[in-house]
């Protein structure tokens, strides 16, 4: 009887198992695109002077000498609502670089104006994360406490960042601690722009970029993604 039961029942148990293989998986998170290939500056505009490839890493200015002024890689693109990734890591004696997003090249100059997520450190501590307003306002927009910035940022190695900018919102992480929540106030701040990669001017430095990737996103209300 008991062998009768398991064969009435094993053609509904094979049944179950074929119908759950057919369902649809869940689809996979949007996928995220590569603004550097990893061997060229595809896709960028710059000084090749002060802006290589090499390793898998774009290295933005030099070791040998002072770096003479601010230089910044240019994306060709412009970008909106977006999630950024990047890994970059700084070394030698000049301590500061960044990343610039929605943000332009400022015509007859070679600064650009707009966010810049901070790299690097100043009188005050480290300034990895921090949101400061390039060639526009001229300071700190948003800035974490020094204390758990310094137990989250690796000094000399790779550091993850993440730029998450959405309507008026920004919001920064370095190595998943979150440095920046930023809400614009001003109505005359552009939204979009392009993203540039700064080595700034001083002492002798090399800021390395890595793995930088983006997600578009569509505008959500007040910011909120």
């Amino acid at each position: 009887m008991k062998r009768l039961v398991f064969l009435l029942l094993f053609p509904a148990a094979l049944t179950t198992w074929v119908a759950c293989d057919l369902l649809p998986t869940p689809a996979d998170p949007p996928n995220f695109e590569l603004l550097f290939d990893g061997k060229s500056l595809h896709g960028w505009e710059g000084d090749s002077r002060l802006f290589r490839v090499e390793g898998g890493s774009i290295i933005a200015g030099n070791l040998e000498k002072p770096i003479p002024r601010n230089e910044f890689l240019a994306s060709k693109r412009a970008f909106g609502d977006f999630d950024l990734r990047f890994e970059a890591r700084l070394i030698g004696t000049g301590r500061n670089a960044g990343v610039q997003f929605r943000s332009e090249r400022v015509p007859g100059s070679h600064e650009m104006i707009g966010y810049q997520c901070d790299i690097g450190e100043w009188s005050k501590g480290l300034i990895w994360g921090l949101l400061y307003d390039e060639s526009r306002r001229g300071r700190m927009l948003d800035e974490p406490e020094q204390k758990p910035l310094a137990r989250a940022v690796k000094q000399g190695g790779w550091n993850r960042l993440r730029v998450l900018a959405t309507g008026p919102r920004v919001r920064i992480w370095v190595n998943d601690f979150p440095t920046v929540d930023y809400t614009e106030t001003d109505p005359s701040v552009e939204l979009a722009g392009r993203i540039g990669l700064q080595i700034h001017g001083g002492p002798p430095a090399e800021c390395h970029y890595r793995n930088i990737r983006i997600r578009q996103l569509k505008p959500g209300p007040h910011g909120q993604k």
